[in-house]
């Protein structure tokens, strides 16, 4: 992980991703080896988290690149809600939870994805955070699989069946919207069209295993019925 970091802000993305760095490599990104040259705790010097680069929004931020910082910030939530979920799943002993892990690392994918613009970035970069069709793949083999254990859906249904499954919802509902906000960037040719394709796998994955997490649980999905 640490050789996608940049020189200028690797640093600090690194400490938010909780990358674990050696002092050479601190002395590689900043480049200032006596900063970093001692190892013992009252020499050592640690930078603060936060830069102040983000007080000002710059003023070229426009067109596909304010849809781009606006998707990153779905994504962001997505991956948020997610996690949530996760722990709910967690706490009822679900099966699933390892599914919910690894989609939280492929969206660390995506947003890198969606952070390299294909017509701005280096084709090193383009290479590297290039997203691979079997993540969908893998997500429509679990559609499958728990679809074939679960009863046939005959009627809507709302958001429901226990603090799991409902979890769950919220995080598709999430994905959906991030899913329409990066419609416009894949027709721009910014983003690798995959992305946009697992977002859409993704919702429909939400959604089946919320119910998934329902039927285990014991709880009944409240059906949709026309107000009379």
């Amino acid at each position: 992980m640490f050789s996608f970091v940049t020189r200028s802000t690797g640093l600090h993305r690194a400490l938010r991703l909780g990358t674990c760095i050696s002092i050479k490599q601190m002395q590689a990104v900043c480049g200032d080896k006596k900063r970093y040259a001692s190892t013992s705790e009252e020499n050592r010097r640690i930078p603060k988290i936060y830069t102040k680069t983000g007080d000002k929004v710059p003023s070229q931020v426009r067109g596909d690149q304010r849809r781009i910082i606006y998707l990153m910030l779905w994504e962001q939530q997505m991956n948020y809600h997610q996690q949530l979920a996760r722990e709910f799943c967690i706490d009822s002993g679900h099966s699933f939870t390892d599914q919910l892990d690894k989609i939280q690392c492929v969206l660390q994918d995506v947003g890198s994805n969606i952070a390299t613009p294909r017509s701005s970035a280096r084709d090193s970069h383009i290479q590297k955070t290039k997203f691979s069709s079997q993540a969908v793949i893998e997500l429509e083999r679990w559609i499958d699989s728990l679809t074939e254990e679960l009863p046939p859906l005959t009627n809507f249904i709302l958001p429901s069946g226990g603090k799991s499954s409902a979890a769950l919802h919220v995080a598709r509902g999430v994905c959906r919207r991030a899913e329409r906000c990066v419609s416009p960037i894949v027709r721009s040719g910014e983003t690798d069209p995959e992305v946009a394709r697992y977002l859409n796998r993704l919702s429909d994955y939400l959604f089946t295993v919320a119910r998934y997490a329902a039927m285990k649980e014991g709880n009944a999905e409240t059906i949709y019925k026309r107000p009379e």
